[in-house]
């Protein structure tokens, strides 16, 4: 959607595109990143505030558009401009959105639900509305709606969204004194070293495939 309001800037080329994926795949490291800091070096009652602070900022960085005095390229480094156009004008709420994933499975294991031991599931359910939604956006959303109606609609969604972040951080701080189920586990598995390390170069080898 933001990458739509910019090519009327400086059109459809590869390198448009180039950059906006390198934004954007930086700025989903960074949300997980971000999320594997809250969850395992602090306390929910610390995470929690902090984690509604960066929505609650994020939200008053919407709606979705081209950030002010941004409107025309420069003539040489298009490609630092069009990165720092990205970051100011949709930086925060994607970083904010993409820690959500990671987080809320992490708080999901400190809870008492039956399910809290294997919470991927909630993975599972995140692509299968991403792929929902790579479907709905060419053959509803955009027929239907301008960009500037893109754009509000997605504050809205993204408000709710906070709002319902706050009632799982509350439901999840009256099991703060649970620890992990997902930690529990690794914890008793007590595999060898170098076992470990062939996992987790096999999990590197697996994520270049795509």
């Amino acid at each position: 959607m933001f990458t739509k309001m910019v090519l009327p800037v400086l059109g459809g080329s590869p390198s448009v595109w180039s950059v906006a994926m390198v934004v954007f795949q930086s700025l989903l490291l960074a949300g997980y990143a971000y999320a594997h800091a809250l969850a395992r070096y602090l306390p929910l009652r610390v995470a929690a505030p902090l984690h509604l602070a960066v929505m609650g900022c994020a939200l008053a960085a919407l709606p979705i558009e081209l950030a002010a005095g941004w409107g025309k390229a420069p003539a040489d480094g298009e490609a630092v401009w069009l990165l720092g156009l990205f970051l100011l004008s949709v930086g925060l709420p994607f970083f904010a959105l993409s820690a959500n994933g990671p987080l809320l499975q992490a708080w999901f294991s400190r809870s008492n639900h039956p399910h809290a031991r294997d919470p991927y599931f909630l993975y599972g359910a995140s692509n299968i509305g991403s792929f929902a939604a790579l479907i709905a956006y060419p053959l509803a959303i955009e027929p239907l709606f301008t960009l500037r109606d893109q754009s509000r609609v997605w504050m809205l969604g993204f408000a709710v969204l906070a709002g319902l972040i706050a009632i799982c951080a509350a439901a999840a701080a009256r099991n703060a004194s649970a620890p992990s189920r997902i930690a529990a586990g690794v914890a008793a598995a007590s595999a060898p070293r170098r076992q470990i390390w062939r996992q987790r170069f096999g999990w590197i080898a697996l994520s270049l495939v795509p």
